[in-house]
């Protein structure tokens, strides 16, 4: 009973990550991404809202939002902003993902250089002190 007890202490947090993160991205295009910590899918959420600017957004738009003139014609950001919503989308899905994914009970595989963390429940390299996911450090004797 008491490995479910940090998982069940760790429900509101993770039922608040998937809008945290898709707050993040809904103001910085990969940021959400960031914030779960899914670096090569933030990056490419960036470098796609970089092609769209420079492929489908006028120069007239880009050059008015960069040195704060007159605001664009909302169809001339939409392509940008489309791909902004969307990031923000998927980085709440991949949040909403990561919450069940730690809300499940781990049980050990059979991969013995992997254990999981007494406080979240995932799956964290033997040789750690510490949880990578929620920083917990393991004061525990060990047998050396």
């Amino acid at each position: 009973m008491s490995e479910n007890q940090p998982n069940q202490s760790m429900n509101g947090l993770d039922k608040l990550r998937p809008w945290i993160a898709a707050l993040f991205g809904v103001f910085i295009t990969g940021a959400g991404h960031l914030f779960l910590r899914r670096w090569r899918r933030a990056s490419v959420w960036i470098a796609l809202a970089i092609s769209v600017v420079f492929l489908f957004v006028p120069e007239s738009a880009r050059v008015a939002l960069l040195s704060g003139g007159p605001r664009p014609p909302l169809m001339d950001v939409a392509p940008a902003l489309a791909v902004t919503l969307v990031s923000a989308l998927d980085a709440f899905l991949l949040g909403v993902q990561q919450a069940a994914e730690s809300s499940t009970p781990h049980t050990p595989g059979e991969d013995a250089e992997t254990v999981s963390c007494p406080q979240c429940g995932r799956e964290i390299d033997a040789e750690l002190d510490f949880c990578h996911w929620c920083t917990v450090r393991f004061d525990e004797p060990r047998d050396d």
